[in-house]
């Protein structure tokens, strides 16, 4: 009853587009909040002998600094920086110019934000997750991006759009970006719109394993991938982190999840913070806890529970990976007769009172330390019935001014 319709072939965006002979391949830029500079490396193809390179970051209008010569890495300094977070999602431009005997060659437009995702202890030495060295409580849907007229692809980009949209409208601040990988313009969204992701590494190998599914100390076995199948992971999740390292919105990598061919998690996890630091490492959403990593991460349904602060506390951000599942199918919008959730309904105030229910329990929870709460889920997905909104997003299945209420109500606790 979990598994979706099979999916292949291209599904995101494709272009072609013409260069010159020496043209700008690529920029990776990375904000450094605390020294106020941002990071930025430039890939150029065919670079010749006495070509410069023009670097300036611009608040609208106002040029706020420029670098120019020949090397590829630079650093800008941003003086007093307008930081980025999701009540102010604030974006400053890029412009990025290759330069010959004082003519432009080629020139690509960008653009950043400063802001800094970490994690740092509290008064009672409880490890929390803090944007902009403030700590943030990070509450938002499990969101798979699954779509009935094109599944993995939405059907236009106001779709795309229209789910960030409606999650910034019920209240959340974050998604988790579940098991997908989404077309560049979805991260600009939530970027443009003050949207924290967290990035998962798309499942795969070996189906799920539920030997010692962890509540507090044990654990399960890592299990071994073939030498292919192992190629294959690190090849395309290096390929994920350097296509979406741009984007500010996305502040932790999740390598695996619930166990899910979970395979050398301590490498793995180690390989993925030391790739960038500039993010918190969920080693294993509800998966196998090794000690390593920025983040231990339970999974329960359908009520809250969290990692023990006592002993996972002062080394690891606590956070609630998933949970909920509280299922409603509407008539007219279900996608096949056979549905479920984790838990059923049969009318939205009882559903309504139900999840109002649980955000109760997360209330005490954040007191506790818990940094952060995944809800499945957005929508629904064909049989499963557990989202906000119907798989066609016709339908709002509880008020969304109420779920907003409901929603912020836990920001103010965790302050």
């Amino acid at each position: 009853g979990i598994w979706y319709t099979s999916v292949t072939g291209i599904w995101q965006t494709v272009w072609l587009e013409t260069v010159p002979d020496t043209y700008i391949v690529s920029t990776k830029q990375t904000p450094d909040l605390d020294n106020n500079i941002l990071s930025v490396n430039t890939s150029v193809k065919n670079l010749q002998p006495g070509d410069i390179i023009n670097i300036s970051a611009w608040k609208g209008n106002e040029k706020v600094a420029e670098k120019t010569g020949a090397d590829t890495s630079v650093t800008l300094s941003i003086s007093d920086p307008e930081m980025w977070s999701p009540s102010h999602p604030f974006l400053y431009d890029l412009k990025l110019t290759v330069m010959r005997k004082g003519k432009s060659v080629d020139e690509v437009k960008s653009y950043f934000a400063m802001r800094k995702i970490s994690i740092a202890p509290d008064a009672n030495g409880i490890q929390k997750m803090m944007l902009n060295n403030k700590f943030l409580f990070e509450f938002g849907p499990l969101d798979q991006g699954w779509w009935p007229d094109g599944l993995y692809t939405a059907p236009t980009d106001a779709a795309l759009k229209f789910d960030i949209e409606k999650t910034k409208e019920m209240g959340f601040n974050m998604i988790r970006k579940h098991i997908k990988v989404e077309p560049a313009r979805w991260y600009y969204y939530c970027d443009q719109l003050g949207m924290l992701v967290w990035q998962d590494m798309p499942s795969g190998d070996l189906g799920n394993h539920w030997e010692n599914r962890p509540g507090v100390l044990g654990r399960a076995t890592d299990r071994d991938r073939t030498p292919e199948s192992e190629s294959y992971y690190r090849k395309e999740w290096n390929a994920i982190m350097d296509a979406l390292h741009n984007y500010p919105c996305i502040v932790v990598w999740i390598p695996f999840n619930e166990a899910w061919g979970q395979f050398k998690t301590v490498e793995i996890a180690n390989w993925t913070k030391q790739k960038d630091p500039s993010r918190l490492v969920n080693s294993a959403s509800g998966g196998n806890f090794y000690p390593v990593g920025d983040i231990e991460d339970l999974h329960n349904y359908p009520d809250p529970a969290m990692p023990r602060p006592d002993i996972f506390g002062a080394k690891k951000a606590l956070v609630l990976g998933e949970f909920g599942g509280l299922g409603l199918p509407v008539d007219g919008h279900t996608w096949q007769d056979k549905n479920w959730g984790y838990q059923s309904f049969k009318s939205n105030d009882s559903l309504l009172k139900r999840y109002n229910s649980l955000t109760d329990k997360l209330e005490e929870l954040i007191k506790a330390g818990l940094s952060a709460a995944v809800y499945t889920q957005t929508t629904d997905v064909e049989g499963e019935v557990n989202g906000f909104m119907t798989y066609d997003r016709k339908v709002m299945k509880m008020p969304i001014e109420e779920l907003k209420a409901d929603n912020e109500r836990l920001y103010e606790v965790a302050q």
